[in-house]
């Protein structure tokens, strides 16, 4: 019975560990997009992840060697706040 939970626990774990996305990890005020991606598809990840939270990304670095990441950071946009 121990084993059962402890695998269940294990597996609760790992779920705990995934970020937003494949490749992405942020949250509400940016991220870091794997650049394994082509930079259109970060470009869009990026777009779709500050959405969420009804903001819009800007790109804040890129690191294009491998392993590197390209960087973002979730903003409002303050033309179009009441």
């Amino acid at each position: 019975m121990w084993v059962r939970s402890l695998c269940v626990t294990a597996s609760l774990s790992l779920a705990a560990c995934a970020g937003p996305g494949p490749g992405l990890t942020g949250n509400d005020t940016g991220g870091i997009i794997s650049s394994a991606v082509s930079r259109e598809e970060a470009r869009d990840m990026a777009i779709e992840h500050c959405a969420r939270y009804g903001k819009y990304p800007v790109a804040t670095s890129a690191d294009r060697r491998h392993g590197g990441y390209y960087g973002f950071a979730c903003r409002f946009d303050r033309r179009h706040r009441s």
